[in-house]
């Protein structure tokens, strides 16, 4: 590159270099697991006395395997080969991950011997902190694959097998993992009882590089499933279980397949104990041993039959109070179950088996009990007090007095999401308690203006909680459960119109002169162990966008009965035209005398409303921050280049350039691409993964090219510091120079490390008890730390010009050591973000923070008021950095001042000479 390249062409030449690096790293760099050939020679040694070798045949078995092509199962061990960094603070969670394993079976091939087959396979070990922490420097390092090969005997059920699989160290080196896989009741058909028990041993002796513990294995087997206990009568299954009227439950009718209501791959259920239930009373379906009641049930359906209603399921029952998809599998707490559709009671009937596991390993568990019996059903009906979509009630088949015995569990679904089965209806309770407290005077009404409709996905909303002082003690989310008496079922993930609702429970035409009546489910947190929900009813004016509806409360989450409700709420909620910018909002008030127990201070929130246009205008807005982030980076490759060929040409100035300066401007650049990269992978929020949808994908792979651009300028940032430091260091002496330096250091780092401690003062004053509720709050809704410490980051980045400005005072130099265009370009772009957001606040709605993809709240001070000051104050600077090279270092000090000592210039050979 010649010094009269023009800036613009040498940075775009950078940007193209480095893009092709990053995609062809990109591209050519992909794990590769290495496995060492799988030598059957010694099956005899580590297997004959388990299956004996027999030869096998040349063309492959289909019609005799022992798993379906995908095998299921959990493991318990492994921590030394699996997933877990020496030095990571996750060492603690190695008993509470979900351990996971995968038998993929490639080939069987049929023996001399006429019981016996050779199998060929895969065994994949994986843990939940593997798909929880992907893409954390300190994660797993993945799952691991062992190739195994062996012989199966059909007689005997056993299955020996051979082989390898490879791992690396914290050091990057490669480790190969010889291995033997022995399984025990591998047959060619399973029931109920049925379970597959084995161990995975190293064949390395204990500290060689290849060796780990022993790793035990359990599967619940697949292949030809006969089901034995649900085959009976089932008036004989589901007798002793609570009787409820056939009508009270919806039918399924011929042409509805059942499989649709259990085909999520977990489903959560809540448990509800009677009063006085404990862990070591006769409540517990697992008896004293399990240690704890359990709170959730989660339901894994492992096969459904549709001809024949009936289904196999995997029963876990959790000490947790909340659906946790990667809590660990516990045997000792899990039922195997087969199900079967009771026409006559219109509900599944269960018979659910316990598995015993007499040690702390998975080999030798096996089924003893099949006592406990659930019953499922889909309520016909739904009111305030019953918003479930699934209700059932789990009881054993013994006596009060035998061994084993526990009393009824009542469970409903987790969520109050309506199945897959239609004909459900909506039975109004309190809404007439609505029509008589909503006296309020109603907005007037206007055909102008048009509200969202009451079967739309707009009536949903996420909101933040404030007490009567106007302080933010929490935040939640509503949503319809009823328009009218049908009962709302919708894809919450979809965006839908004002206009039509993606799906809309009320056929015909609605008219909206006349109010609905509507159902609403509120939750919301106000810290971390206080978690409220409310269900109410109540009319919604879509002319007005007035809703006005009577909540109600469980006063006990485990007693969800009529008597335990506070129904004394009332909720006002007011939904913004969907053509305009304004919030949704509303208030939560007790009905109650201040002196009844029950009553709480009025609470009001608010809430984006995230209509149609609302989302079409933030995309937009996205596309167009994206657009503003791509023109600032590449403006500060240009200028950067500018200053590059500046200092190229014009040696002299490289003592009088700062360090400190440059060093910002890298660290600016350098911050935010470690900060995001891992958001370039992990999954986003789930409203700003819709608009991603919406977007078409341009707005998430326009964002790659942001990072691109940004690593180029923070290659073209590092590169004029190292020129700038080996210039300084090349030349001996020049330490009058690094004494200036040094100087602006120790006026800088005071300053900067005091401008960070009151950032965190001003946080940690942030987090207060609201006196009207004793609730604190300041985890979920007040800025973090970290958070504000960004900030502060991007108003030193801000203010970079200043180290300079010390510099050029201690120097007293006239130097032109700034290119113009380096330093005013820039400034300029650093006010552009600020002016920017004062364009933002008046032209659209405020929006999550997930969605800013310029001027982002959270890396700079963004108010009216810092908008108005960092650009004077940035500007300021450019001009005090002019007048400074103009006129000198101290041309605006005092005239005595200015006479003091100053530095030499010290004369550099120029290549032109």
């Amino acid at each position: 590159m010649t010094s009269n390249s023009s800036p613009s062409t040498w940075c775009y030449l950078s940007w193209l270099h480095t893009a092709m690096f990053l995609v062809l790293s990109t591209t050519f760099y992909t794990p590769i697991l290495v496995s060492s050939k799988i030598d059957i020679r010694n099956y005899n040694k580590h297997c004959a006395s388990v299956v004996p070798e027999s030869t096998p045949h040349d063309v492959p078995e289909f019609t005799t395997i022992p798993f379906a092509a995908e095998q299921g199962g959990y493991f318990l061990g492994g921590e030394d080969i699996l997933n877990h960094h020496p030095n990571s603070s996750r060492n603690h969670y190695p008993s509470s991950s979900r351990r996971e394993l995968f038998i993929h079976t490639h080939n069987v091939y049929s023996t001399d011997a006429d019981d016996v087959y050779k199998v060929e396979a895969s065994l994949i070990l994986k843990t939940s902190d593997i798909l929880f922490y992907m893409y954390d420097d300190t994660s797993p390092r993945g799952p691991l694959s062992f190739e195994v090969e062996g012989f199966w005997s059909e007689s005997t059920g056993k299955l020996c097998m051979v082989g390898s699989g490879s791992t690396s160290s914290e050091e990057g080196k490669h480790h190969v993992l010889p291995a033997v896989l022995k399984l025990d009741g591998v047959r060619n058909s399973s029931t109920i009882r049925s379970l597959v028990g084995g161990i995975l041993e190293s064949l390395s002796t204990a500290g060689e590089s290849g060796y780990f513990k022993p790793i035990s294995l359990l599967t619940i087997p697949q292949n030809h499933y006969k089901y034995t206990e649900v085959g009976k009568a089932l008036d004989h299954v589901c007798t002793g279980g609570i009787e409820v009227p056939k009508s009270l439950s919806l039918s399924l009718k011929m042409s509805t397949p059942i499989c649709n209501a259990f085909s999520r791959w977990d489903i959560f259920y809540k448990l509800e104990y009677s009063s006085g239930c404990n862990s070591t009373s006769n409540c517990n379906p697992f008896g004293e041993g399990a240690g704890y009641l359990p709170q959730i049930m989660s339901l894994k359906v492992i096969q459904c039959l549709e001809d024949t209603r009936s289904l196999r399921f995997q029963i876990e029952f959790s000490n947790s109070s909340y659906a946790d998809y990667y809590s660990p599998f516990t045997p000792n707490t899990t039922l195997v179950a087969e199900a079967s559709w009771d026409w006559s009671k219109n509900q599944l009937c269960v018979v659910g088996c316990r598995i015993f596991n007499p040690a702390n390993s998975l080999k030798k568990s096996r089924i003893e009990d099949c006592s406990v019996r659930l019953s499922f059903r889909f309520p016909a009906v739904w009111s305030i007090g019953h918003t479930s979509g699934t209700v059932g009630h789990i009881w054993s088949s013994k006596r009060e007095n035998d061994p084993g015995y526990f009393k009824t569990i009542m469970f409903r679904s987790y969520e109050n999401a309506a199945v897959a089965i239609p004909g459900s209806k909506y039975e109004y309770t309190v809404v007439d308690k609505a029509r008589k407290s909503c006296t309020e005077k109603q907005p007037r009404k206007s055909k102008e203006k048009r509200h969202p409709d009451a079967n739309s996905n707009d009536m949903r909303f996420d909101m933040v909680v404030r007490n009567s002082k106007r302080r933010r003690i929490g935040w939640g989310s509503s949503e319809t459960i009823a328009v009218g008496d049908q009962v709302v079922r919708r894809n919450r993930y979809v965006m839908s119109s004002s206009s039509g609702a993606a799906y809309s429970p009320v056929k015909g035409k609605n008219n909206h002169s006349i109010p609905m009546s509507i159902s609403y489910s509120m939750s919301f947190q106000l810290n971390e162990s206080t978690y409220v929900e409310v269900f109410s009813e109540g009319i919604y004016d879509a002319e007005t966008g007035k809703l006005c509806m009577v909540g109600c409360r469980y006063l006990d989450s485990n007693n969800r009965t009529s008597d335990s409700m506070d129904c004394k709420i009332l909720i006002n909620v007011q939904f913004p035209p969907v053509d305009s910018n304004d919030y949704i909002q509303g208030t939560i008030e007790s009905t109650g005398k201040k002196n009844d127990p029950l009553y709480f201070e009025p609470l009001s929130f608010s809430a984006v409303s995230y209509y149609r246009q609302h989302s079409r205008e933030s995309i937009w807005r996205m596309d167009l921050e994206i657009i503003m982030s791509l023109i600032s980076n590449t403006l500060v490759c240009v200028f950067v280049g500018c200053q590059i060929l500046y200092v190229k040409k014009h040696p002299a100035v490289f003592p009088f350039i700062s360090l400190i300066m440059l060093a910002v401007l890298a660290l600016g650049c350098v911050i935010p691409l470690m900060l995001n990269f891992e958001a370039l992978f992990v999954p986003k929020d789930r409203r700003l993964t819709t608009f991603f949808r919406r977007s078409g994908g341009w707005v998430e792979a326009n964002e790659v090219i942001v990072r691109v651009i940004m690593m180029v300028a923070f290659l073209l940032q590092f590169r004029l510091l190292q020129l700038v430091w080996s210039a300084r260091t090349a030349d001996g002496k020049q330490k009058a120079f690094f004494a200036a330096e040094m100087r602006t250091l120790y006026l800088c780092l005071p300053l900067y490390i005091s401008g960070g401690l009151i950032a965190v003062y001003v946080n940690s004053r942030g987090s207060k008890v609201d006196e009207a509720t004793g609730y604190t709050y300041s985890s979920s809704y007040q800025r973090s730390l970290w958070a504000d410490l960004r900030s502060y980051g991007g108003l030193v980045l801000d203010g970079f010009l200043f180290p300079q400005i010390l510099l050029n005072i201690f120097q007293n130099s006239a130097e032109n050591a700034l290119s113009r265009f380096f330093y005013f370009g820039n400034t300029f772009v650093r006010l552009l973000p600020h002016a920017y957001d004062l364009y933002r606040a008046h032209f659209y709605v405020e929006d999550f923070d997930g969605s800013y993809m310029y001027a982002e709240p959270g890396g700079d001070y963004f108010s009216t008021a810092w908008d108005v000051i960092i650009p004077l104050v940035t500007l300021l600077f450019a001009a005090v950095i002019y007048l400074q090279q103009r006129f000198g270092g101290r041309c605006f000090m005092p005239k005595r001042l200015k006479e003091t000592e100053g530095y030499e210039k010290v004369p550099v050979a120029s290549d032109h000479a």
